[in-house]
């Protein structure tokens, strides 16, 4: 692999000097501008990624999610869809910092060498980007660092975050037994809606659904897999809002399921009637959150606690009429900021088992993989469930001993093909939530009348210096600066059902803590004074 061609080539997509980047659970995320010789490297490591696996293909996504339009972002997906090798996060950030396009291919070299990977092999690479206008410049980084490196390169243009790690996996399952689906996004439709109507199994779903779709990506991908679906069949009525990709200013702008978890509270327009069933995706539809107006009480979110609870109970129940007691691991991961009374109803009334991991998707995805059943969902509505190969094979070859049993199997094996199986997908779990309630016949009333959260508040506070504080017990507590635990464990003692963790921003020199307690008023003293001791421990 010839170096001055790659040189020559990094040399239009120059990275802004003086910054750190650094690779974290989103990829590279900032400013669209400081982005474009980021991404000509990302392209580098996405080519040795490819050939370290045999030529498989490598997804590269860019987006920036719920940021405002001005952001963007950049993540390699490896071959099953799923994220990035921690190790190769490492890699990332070096090379992205390699301080001139000589060092840059210096180490790109090393580490083929040092990693054994033959550059003369062939490499493959397959990329999406969401509705942002910069996106097509960094596309075009990516396409010139491909070029460079000889590497074999797709564009699938505008796609969905879940829409990619999908094809990603499709690509390299394709023609065994493991195949995940045909390798088109058309391939992505057919597959989600002949689940969902075998899923519902001659069930009729009641009620309208809005989508606010953040005036992202999942406006045209849902509206597009709403043109192949039969509403009369299923019952599922559909009215998409916020779903205006020609003005880019206003991609989540006062809208979206970052807006509706954030401020608790629904987008201002269009404005929901009361009694309405709603929903909003995030700005590349990774991420969903429900709610409704009651009539009585007013605004009530159904967030990613209330749907991983709603897929626990819903699978749990049937793998106990499908008569698979004892057979199937299920459990339920979640992270510190779980609701306790979420935690609290699936060990004591679901009587399942719940794993807490550090924040991050990939934590909770690692997670889940030790179950043959896995939920999990973060409290911002992102999540999935995971069914290992064990289980779906359990699905399709049990002999059922009746009717019953044949009808929890088949829903089953359904729902392992609903849900994707790679990461978070609010298109794929609007489908599951619609399917569960209209199995159990429920209303938004009913889902909400499962269990009463704990008043709960998240707080923002400025530090000195953000990495003084290191934590231990999957975020929950501080190991330094000493002290600093014990002053909180003391305030967390003076109230009712209360507790609270403070941990260092992934992106800010600053802390999130985050309190709950029985009342409002505790919840929120309580995390005031907990924001003292942080600051005070933080160097301000």
């Amino acid at each position: 692999m010839d170096k001055e061609t790659i040189i020559a080539a990094s040399k239009k997509h120059d990275i802004v000097p003086g910054r750190v980047y650094k690779y974290g659970t989103a990829g590279f995320r900032m400013k669209a501008d400081l982005l474009e010789g980021v991404t000509f490297r990302v392209g580098l490591l996405a080519a040795l990624r490819s050939r370290k696996l045999n030529g498989q293909a490598i997804g590269v996504m860019i987006t920036a999610s719920h940021n405002p339009a001005v952001d963007n972002g950049v993540k390699i997906v490896d071959p099953q869809g799923d994220m990035l090798e921690q190790e190769w996060e490492t890699y990332a950030t070096n090379l992205v910092n390699a301080p001139t396009h000589e060092d840059l291919v210096d180490y790109f070299h090393k580490l083929a060498d040092a990693l054994k990977i033959d550059l003369a092999s062939p490499g493959k690479v397959i990329a999406g980007r969401d509705t942002r206008p910069s996106g097509s410049t960094l596309i075009a980084a990516l396409a010139h660092s491909l070029a460079a490196t000889s590497t074999t390169y797709v564009d699938y243009k505008i796609l969905t975050t879940p829409q990619l790690h999908y094809l990603t996996r499709c690509i390299n399952t394709a023609g065994t037994p493991g195949a995940y689906g045909e390798v088109s996004e058309s391939g992505y439709y057919d597959k989600l809606l002949q689940a969902f109507s075998r899923a519902l199994r001659g069930r009729k779903i009641s009620g309208g659904l809005t989508v606010d779709c953040a005036n992202g990506v999942g406006g045209p991908k849902l509206n597009e897999l709403l043109k192949r679906h039969d509403s009369v069949k299923t019952g599922l009525k559909v009215k998409v809002v916020n779903d205006d990709v020609l003005r880019p200013e206003i991609l989540n702008l006062d809208c979206g399921a970052d807006f509706v978890k954030t401020r608790q509270r629904a987008p201002p327009n269009p404005k929901p009637a009361p009694g309405d069933r709603w929903c909003s995706l995030d700005g590349d539809a990774d991420r969903l959150i429900y709610y409704w107006i009651d009539p009585e009480t007013g605004f009530f979110m159904l967030d990613g606690d209330r749907i991983a609870t709603l897929a626990a109970s819903f699978i749990a129940d049937l793998a106990r009429s499908a008569g698979l007691n004892g057979q199937l691991r299920i459990g339920v991961i979640q992270t510190a900021y779980a609701n306790g009374a979420s935690t609290k109803y699936i060990e004591q009334h679901l009587q399942l088992p719940v794993v807490c991991t550090p924040t991050g998707v990939k934590h909770l995805h690692h997670a889940a993989c030790s179950f043959d059943i896995g939920v999990y969902f973060e409290a911002n509505g992102h999540g999935t469930v995971l069914f290992s190969a064990t289980a779906i094979q359990t699905f399709r070859t049990k002999e059922p001993q009746s009717p019953a049993q044949k009808d929890a199997l088949d829903i089953l094996s359904a729902l392992a093909d609903l849900i994707n199986q790679t990461v978070g997908d609010a298109i794929s779990d609007m489908l599951m939530v619609e399917v569960i309630l209209a199995h159990k016949g429920w209303t938004m009333k009913d889902w909400a009348l499962t269990y009463q959260d704990l008043p709960n508040r998240l707080v923002r506070v400025e530090v000195g210096n953000k990495d003084l504080f290191q934590t231990t017990d999957a975020e929950r507590k501080l190991s330094h600066p000493v002290g600093c635990q014990d002053e909180i464990d003391k305030e967390v003692k003076k109230y009712t059902n209360a507790r609270s963790f403070a941990r260092a921003s992934g992106t800010e020199n600053a802390c999130r803590v985050y309190a709950e307690a029985a009342t409002r008023s505790e919840a929120d003293e309580l995390a005031n004074k907990v924001a003292v001791i942080v600051r005070q421990h933080g160097g301000y």
